[in-house]
């Protein structure tokens, strides 16, 4: 069994002190407000503090997860064994290139990205500007809204394998599909990405970005803590349609509930639990299953 003090004096020889929490609740770090405490948090700076912590897990055994933003995830109420690597604030470069191409580390936001795109007159990054969470996770999950996904723009992804190493994906090597990819399948971490975009008046941009974050606000629960879109769209069909025709609109198990504003969504309406989130979403599965005959998949990813 590994010395969690050594442990602890490792990554901080490694990334910094500050870098390293212990015992820090995940419930600060997710947009659901749920979550227990991850043993060790560390927020590296640059790819080799995030290679040398993947490097320093593998050797020693010890179990890791990425985070970004939070956005999409449910922890659960006892916490996590091991690192929850955190690939946000500290990790967020963007970098307009020649061409119409721009870079941006895993930790960016998509909001972040959409107006660097759009100040410098670059267009086609405009469907993300609402999407909440980072680079690495649209990465990871081929993340879209609006008839936009992150496969539309995206021209490489750079990566570490399980094995540490570094490779860079182009975009078909990516294998992206409906929220998912290889790099999903496959366990790598997600260092940054490369879209190309095209030129546009910025005026323009701004006004399409606008008319989106509009329509998200006027149709979806934004105030409340949730992790977006709990369930992935079913193949002709609409989750929430069918949640909503499930009559399950409002329903709750505690303080989880079936948003009254979008049934598409599970938000925390005070002190929800992990376990009242898992048990809402259990439900909502056998009585739409019952109700359409159709079988709905999370989209949340469901950490255990």
């Amino acid at each position: 069994m590994i010395d969690a003090a050594s442990f602890t004096a490792h990554l901080r020889s490694l990334v910094g002190d500050n870098a390293v929490l212990t015992e820090e609740p995940l419930a600060a770090h997710t947009t659901f407000r749920i979550g227990g405490p991850a043993q060790w948090l560390v927020r590296p700076r640059t790819e080799d503090e995030v290679a040398a912590v993947v490097d320093a897990c593998r050797e020693a055994g010890v179990p890791l997860r990425i985070l970004g933003a939070g956005s999409n995830v449910l922890a659960p109420d006892e916490g996590l064994p091991g690192v929850t690597l955190k690939l946000a604030d500290n990790f967020a470069a963007v970098e307009v290139l020649p061409g119409g191409l721009m870079r941006a580390q895993a930790g960016a936001t998509n909001e972040a990205v959409a107006a660097a795109a759009r100040d410098a007159g670059l267009a086609g990054y405009e469907f993300a500007c609402g999407i909440p969470g980072t680079i690495g996770g649209a990465a990871i999950m081929n993340a879209g809204a609006y008839e936009g996904q992150f496969s539309d723009v995206a021209v490489e992804v750079r990566c570490l394998t399980v094995e540490g190493e570094s490779v860079t994906l182009t975009a078909p090597e990516a294998a992206w599909g409906y929220r998912t990819s290889r790099m999903m399948h496959e366990g790598m971490v997600v260092l940054s990405a490369t879209l190309q975009l095209r030129p546009d008046a910025s005026e323009a941009i701004a006004a399409r970005m606008a008319d989106l974050t509009q329509r998200r606000e006027e149709k979806q629960p934004l105030e409340m803590p949730s992790a977006g879109s709990t369930f992935k769209r079913p193949e002709g069909y609409f989750a929430g349609k069918l949640i909503q025709d499930a009559g399950l609109q409002g329903f709750s198990v505690g303080d989880a509930q079936v948003s009254t504003k979008h049934a598409g969504f599970v938000v925390n309406t005070g002190n929800a639990t992990a376990a009242d989130v898992l048990g809402l979403i259990a439900e909502v599965q056998a009585r739409v299953l019952a109700d359409s005959g159709v079988a709905l998949e999370p989209e949340v990813r469901l950490w255990s």
